[in-house]
């Protein structure tokens, strides 16, 4: 087994009588039954930004099973975004920064490039599609980093995607060092990957960092993620991994969450492997058992169940309201989807309650609607400009010519339809009704402000 250093001093702090003349107020005493492993940097506990003890054990514990230079984050991918934005910033030294990212990236994505006054080239694939996917390929960013005057610092990729498809990491990264252009990846949604019977994590594939959110596919506390360095890496970024989450991350990171991903070193290293590969068939039995029954998926991701149904008669969350009507929780739905996560821990049982009320649903006739098509926007400035501007909230439907200052989309999906300083057009407008978007943030930044200020 695999040590679990923090767990372990967390747990005989708890155990001990120790009378707590420290924060938090709760001083161990119960209210919803946890409080007792909730602490903060008492003398041995270490400290997250400082680690040089129990933490830092525990995160070279995690470097080695994910085969890289691993940090926590106790605030998700977020914090790991703006931290690998940040890398990237002191990597460029002098230089401006310009990073060419797929377009569905995360909002945390813009409120990092906002707040480090980054330049965006947005990628749009050949192909079209939702607009919470990207599916870029590798000729696709050989040709754009051939052609483009000036070369960015970075590209960005979201991969997995929301509805669960994948890039080939491996092959872009590839085109990027040819080019001398590090590789970042968000693979909040794709932890586990790294134990499928053959990897298919970022750190396995060329990216130079990712950051993992550990409580979206692992057994682990909401909160929980890591930012991975590779080994191939300048060793700028490893020197500065701390300074950079330090930058953006709380000066109080809860405890209960470093325990939790302390503890989940411990379950990777005891046979999880094989558990995942276990469930494998089990979940993909269950895709082929719905595909034959008419209902039609997306993705190729192993351990996302998407649903296109509208082809079974179902808007997506019409489907997903049937299923919650009987228990089943989604993870996500719009008009054209419904997205469930998987993981071992659903289990056998889990999968044949949910194929037994996805079959148990009547066809009805096919719905034809189909949403608007994606696009690209006008710029009027740059996203710093406007999300720092003086802004008001409008309805939609008064929007049109204005210039939006912040997204104002929720998570899940968290992924913009137009971002920060671009102008609202009537095909905007389109999409902001058909995902039921009804008000939006304007910037009252200046016609033909210059768009890199």
């Amino acid at each position: 087994m695999r040590k679990t250093p923090i767990c372990d001093f967390v747990r005989r702090y708890a155990e001990s009588d120790s009378l707590r003349l420290h924060m938090p107020g709760h001083k161990g005493q119960s209210l919803l039954g946890m409080e007792p492993w909730d602490i903060t940097e008492i003398d041995g506990a270490d400290s997250l930004y400082e680690a040089e003890g129990i933490i830092r054990e525990s995160e070279e514990n995690a470097s080695t099973l994910f085969g890289a230079h691993s940090f926590y984050s106790t605030e998700g991918s977020s914090l790991c975004i703006r931290a690998m934005l940040y890398l990237v910033t002191l990597y460029a030294g002098k230089k401006r920064v310009r990073i060419a990212a797929g377009r569905n990236a995360h909002k945390t994505f813009l409120s990092a490039v906002a707040l480090l006054d980054l330049e965006v080239d947005w990628l749009f694939p050949k192909k079209g599609g939702s607009y919470l996917s990207c599916a870029l390929r590798g000729e696709e960013i050989e040709e754009y980093l051939s052609e483009v005057e000036e070369k960015p610092t970075a590209v960005y990729l979201t991969n997995p995607d929301y509805l669960g498809n994948t890039v080939d990491v491996g092959e872009i990264s590839k085109v990027c060092h040819k080019h001398g252009v590090l590789l970042l990846v968000d693979n909040a949604h794709g932890a586990y990957l790294k134990f499928l019977p053959e990897s298919r994590h970022p750190m396995d594939l060329g990216a130079d960092l990712c950051c993992d959110s550990a409580h979206k596919t692992l057994p682990a506390l909401t909160g929980a993620a890591y930012l991975h360095i590779s080994h191939q890496a300048p060793t700028l970024f490893r020197e500065n991994a701390k300074r950079a989450l330090a930058m953006f991350g709380s000066t109080s990171p809860s405890y209960l969450i470093l325990a939790s991903l302390d503890a989940v070193n411990g379950t990777l290293s005891e046979g999880y492997a094989k558990e995942l590969a276990d469930f494998l068939p089990q979940a993909e039995g269950l895709k082929r058992t719905l595909m034959n029954d008419g209902y039609v998926l997306s993705g190729d991701e192993p351990m996302k169940l998407t649903v296109c149904p509208k082809s079974y008669g179902y808007t997506g969350r019409e489907l997903a309201a049937c299923l919650a009507e009987q228990g089943l929780v989604c993870e996500f739905s719009d008009p054209d989807f419904t997205v469930m996560m998987l993981t071992p821990e659903v289990g056998r049982e889990g999968l044949t309650r949910l194929e037994k009320a996805l079959l148990a649903l009547p066809k009805r006739t096919p719905i034809a609607t189909e949403p608007p098509t994606f696009f690209g926007a006008e710029r009027v400035c740059s996203v710093r400009q406007a999300a720092l501007s003086p802004s008001c909230l409008i309805p939609v439907e008064d929007s049109v010519g204005r210039v939006l200052a912040m997204p104002t989309v929720g998570c899940p999906p968290a992924v913009p339809i137009l971002v920060c300083g671009e102008r609202i057009t009537e095909a905007a407008l389109r999409c902001f009704e058909y995902y039921g978007i009804t008000h939006c943030v304007v910037s009252e930044v200046e016609e033909g402000a210059d768009h890199d200020a």
